[in-house]
């Protein structure tokens, strides 16, 4: 009995991805008891036809149903467990189906109440019920993805001997000086009695300033100071009313750091490997998300993940003039004008990416003014070894570059940003006991979901979004 092959291997019953992946052409009856979710029911004269889906793979199970053995209450959402025979199908679009002997209704759904409806339904009206949007087949096949894309990127680095660690959600510092961030503070309901006389004890919990950590950086390097090679998968804040595609004021960021790397270039060749041997392992899970997408932009995902053909690297400086010459041929372009020392906005980006280059492009050397005080300054003395990498349809997907490890040039970037010395004296404080040369960056989680499964709006690359003024769960 096919129960039994999954005994050895696992203390729960096989799914169905489980089952469908492990059948070969049965000779003879194979017995199977499985539980999920109804997607849909069809009631005919001598034969009930029902879908079954457990959520472990887009396919679901198709189910048949004598009339007499079919409870009434077998509707779209109900939770069931069956018990039957897998055969092989005669119908089309399956290969196989099972033969229900014992059906047991274990949660009931009101069909005419059911928010989750089978034909397509409005993104706000998704988002207004984000606790049932998961039911859907996109946003179980997104949720799919991020699982398998997490699996990947873990045995990347994992093989490049990178150990994975567990940084503060709360910090006493903005990493990158934005002020854009959280502040946290306790909320007592109880007597008095609790709080200091000291009007500063009363409010800081911590006796001084805490926030919701908007990246883990800093803390990752104090750890890559001892192991080398660390990274983690965070959740980040940041307390930016941006309504675009691209933000969330709650996000997961994947970050890296380690030691011992002279070259931002360096930096970039584990980015683009990585990201590579994502979108090679993750093809099958896309199925689903691009069933019904824009052909180009499926073709230059594909092309991106194509081995041996390197990502495009440009300086700063060049992509100013490349979008300076467009800028002078064609004004309309552009809503704002490139220079030389200003940020690139993100319609410059997407023209670099999906125009000059049609792929990504890593945009290196930025100027001093433009990036946060820990990036180390070049030789030039007017820029920074650091990197964005922008990909076609999204722009920024992830950031990094080699950290200032010379401890008079670090405190030298702390006072020219502005930033008060003694919240930044531990991170000092590395470069003074063995400082090594390091470097690391930062990928939005959400950003590789949307740039891999077409999916153009963040929000619906996350279970629970949350970006300003909305938060319903």
């Amino acid at each position: 009995m096919l129960l039994r092959r999954f005994a050895s291997t696992s203390t729960l019953p096989p799914t169905i991805r489980q089952l469908l992946s492990s059948l070969q052409p049965p000779s003879q009856v194979t017995k199977a008891q499985l539980s999920g979710w109804i997607k849909s029911v069809r009631r005919q004269k001598n034969v009930t036809f029902a879908v079954i889906n457990d959520g472990s793979c887009a396919s679901g199970l198709q189910v048949v149903l004598k009339p007499d053995a079919t409870p009434h209450n077998l509707t779209n959402g109900a939770s069931v467990r069956i018990s039957g025979n897998l055969v092989q199908s005669l119908g089309r679009g399956q290969s196989y189906e099972l033969h229900a002997e014992e059906v047991d209704v274990l949660g009931e759904c009101n069909p005419e109440a059911y928010p989750i409806q089978k034909q397509a339904l409005p993104v706000e009206f998704l988002r207004d019920n984000a606790h049932l949007r998961a039911r859907t087949d996109i946003n179980a096949a997104m949720l799919r993805l991020r699982g398998s894309v997490l699996r990947a990127l873990r045995s990347y680095y994992e093989a490049q001997d990178f150990h994975y660690v567990h940084t503060p959600i709360l910090t006493s510092n903005d990493c990158e000086g934005g002020g854009e961030t959280f502040r946290v503070s306790p909320t007592y309901s109880g007597p008095s009695s609790r709080q200091s006389t000291d009007s500063s004890a009363q409010t800081e919990f911590f006796s001084q300033p805490t926030y919701l950590t908007v990246s883990s950086q800093l803390h990752l390097e104090a750890l890559a100071a001892s192991l080398s090679r660390v990274y983690t998968l965070s959740p980040c804040f940041r307390a930016e009313r941006s309504q675009t595609n691209r933000h969330l004021a709650e996000f997961w960021m994947l970050e890296a750091e380690w030691a011992f790397i002279n070259h931002v270039g360096d930096v970039c060749h584990v980015v683009e490997e990585s990201l590579k041997s994502v979108l090679l392992q993750c093809r099958s899970e896309n199925a689903l998300l691009w069933k019904d997408g824009d052909e180009a932009k499926l073709k230059t995902l594909e092309d991106a993940s194509r081995p041996g053909v390197p990502w495009t690297r440009i300086s700063y400086t060049d992509a100013i003039k490349e979008l300076r010459e467009c800028h002078a041929s064609s004004p309309i372009v552009f809503e704002f004008e490139p220079a030389w020392g200003r940020a690139l906005q993100s319609e410059h980006e997407r023209w670099l990416s999906e125009k000059l280059v049609g792929g990504p492009v890593f945009v290196t050397d930025y100027p001093t003014s433009l990036k946060p005080f820990y990036m180390r300054a070049n030789d030039d003395g007017q820029t920074v070894a650091c990197f964005d990498l922008l990909v076609p349809f999204i722009g920024e997907l992830a950031g990094g570059s080699l950290r200032e490890e010379r401890s008079s040039h670090l405190v030298e970037a702390i006072q020219r940003h502005g930033l008060k010395e003694e919240e930044y004296g531990w991170y000092v404080d590395l470069r003074k006991y063995g400082s090594a040369p390091h470097g690391g960056y930062g990928l939005g989680f959400e950003r590789l979901i949307s740039w891999m499964s077409g999916i153009e709006n963040v929000r619906e690359c996350i279970a629970m979004p949350r970006w300003a003024k909305r938060m319903l769960l």
